[in-house]
């Protein structure tokens, strides 16, 4: 992040507003004390299994954890050293912490190498896409993994002309980016392509030859096959595929999803509407390497399943990225238009970022609030977890994982955690638990959303007795108990019970005492 050789560098070509955009990327995770993000609590629970099993007969009566090599370890490789020293959720917070800020950086790094050294006037509306529905998601290991390739992006554009070089450096590069999630490879390899092709064409290359050079070129970042097809994969061996057509205009509308719909859909309208005028405007001109391998990226996504190889969003994952490739190769003609967009830019990105801070801080507190009647599980139990899942609600859901929590706390076994063979290292050992194994089993749906599954009646009278000794539930009415469920406590939305081996009189019982 070097200044730009020139002598007439603008405010926001400084160093000083480089960093600056850095570290306030961070702010949002600095106060809580789990960063909260909807899947995170799951994986710091299986963070606490890997780092701790050796040392804990209570995890080993409920968990394996079979170390190999897959593309899906991005945070899990950082966090475990440090989960030993620091324990589990401190170090989760320290490595998600990097992540926002790191991809700020990289979009920073794709911009400058992109305009010979100067950061486009547009780059600060990209910015908050750090904090896009992937991130909110908690899907770390793929942000991680999407962080990291943007300035191997800005590298692979810089090395354009020392081809030998850049392939031989290129295998371990790729390997890493795999390691740390296999989308996030992937979708380096598509931005990589676009920019190859871009380069090609502007050296008047036809299309049919510049089309084989660039995939000739990018051979060596498909190093990752070799070990996916010996078997370290993400997946269970079939590609799995399904689409979701209708829910990709959902990804685009949700590019700044957080909690308040009619503002976050005002702030998406902008980033789009910029897009557009970059491309069309004559007002303004777009990088040419980054406008291709953004073109490349959104093609791509065009005819992305929305499941894969196991996992879900599929598409999803790319759109921040795409639109934020766009956004940081605009540039505008007029000096004067180039410093009112930075400045607008500017003030976009510090209003997100405050109101990202300020969702950050309520939805942290409901999550220790929901995560509190942990505290009443007495040391290694197993409990069956319910999670109220709204479908139509446009605020995310963040207490569908908070139950993982449980893991690090009181060494517990909960059915929220994710074991499938190929994508996680992860396994239980209740075989009687049948379909309250893993998840998704602890999702309760609305009854109008079309993914019906378990309903909580059902659940409460099919739930294997041996292997459950409490019953948690999350945002749900208080059912018609099966005979042998006693409360034990609550707090906010969180019920727990007690499965009692002999019916016991139902007793009152308040909020949890803190």
């Amino acid at each position: 992040m070097n200044d730009t050789p020139r002598g007439d560098a603008r405010w926001w070509e400084r160093r000083w507003f480089a960093v600056a955009a850095v570290l306030l990327s961070a702010v949002p995770l600095l106060w809580p004390a789990v960063p909260p993000l909807t899947d995170l609590p799951a994986h710091i629970g299986r963070y606490h299994i890997a780092a701790s099993l050796g040392d804990s007969a209570l995890l080993r009566q409920h968990w394996e954890y079979r170390w190999r090599l897959i593309g899906n370890l991005g945070v899990d490789l950082p966090v475990l050293p440090l989960a030993r020293m620091l324990g589990a959720v401190l170090a989760a917070k320290l490595v998600v912490l990097t992540i926002p800020p790191l991809t700020v950086a990289g979009f920073i790094l794709v911009s400058r190498t992109a305009g010979s050294g100067r950061l486009a006037p547009a780059a600060p509306f990209a910015f908050p896409l750090a904090y896009g529905f992937p991130f909110q998601f908690g899907f770390v290991n793929f942000t991680l993994s999407a962080a990291l390739a943007l300035p191997a992006l800005a590298l692979w554009m810089r090395m354009q002309r020392a081809v030998a070089s850049r392939a031989m450096l290129f295998v371990p590069i790729a390997l890493l980016l795999w390691v740390a999630h296999c989308f996030g490879w992937a979708m380096f390899g598509l931005f990589a392509f676009g920019t190859e092709l871009a380069a090609l064409r502007g050296e008047g290359r036809a299309w049919s030859e510049a089309i084989l050079h660039a995939g000739l070129r990018c051979v060596p970042l498909a190093v990752p096959l070799v070990p996916m097809l010996a078997g370290g994969g993400s997946g269970d061996g079939s590609l799995g595929a399904s689409w979701e057509w209708v829910a990709k205009l959902q990804w685009v509308a949700s590019l700044l999803r957080e909690q308040w719909q009619s503002y976050d859909l005002l702030c998406a309208l902008p980033l789009l509407a910029l897009v557009w005028l970059g491309l069309r405007s004559a007002a303004m001109r777009v990088d040419r390497s980054l406008a291709w391998a953004a073109g490349i990226g959104a093609m791509a996504w065009l005819v992305l399943p929305y499941r894969l190889l196991g996992g879900a969003y599929v598409d999803m994952r790319m759109t921040p990225y795409v639109v934020a490739l766009l956004i940081v190769a605009i540039r505008a003609r007029d000096p004067r238009f180039a410093n009112l967009l930075a400045l607008v830019g500017t003030f976009f990105f510090l209003m997100r970022i405050a109101t990202t801070t300020w969702v950050f801080l309520g939805a942290a507190a409901a999550q220790e609030q929901a995560a509190a009647v942990a505290d009443r599980l007495p040391r290694g139990a197993a409990v069956l977890v319910a999670v109220r899942e709204p479908c139509r609600s446009w605020s995310i859901a963040r207490l569908s994982h908070v139950t993982g929590l449980a893991i690090v706390w009181r060494d517990a076994f909960e059915n929220g955690e994710w074991t499938l063979a190929g994508q996680q290292l992860l396994r239980d050992r209740h075989p009687r638990a049948g379909a309250f194994r893993a998840d998704p089993s602890q999702m309760i749906f609305d009854a109008e959303c079309a993914w019906n599954g378990n309903d909580l009646p059902t659940m409460l009278r099919r739930f294997d007795r041996g292997t459950f000794a409490y019953v948690w539930t999350i945002d749900l009415p208080v059912p018609q108990l099966p005979p042998d469920l006693v409360p034990v406590a609550r707090s906010g939305p969180s019920i727990l019970y007690r499965v009692s081996p002999t019916p016991h009189k139902r007793l009152p019982y308040g909020p949890l005492a803190h």
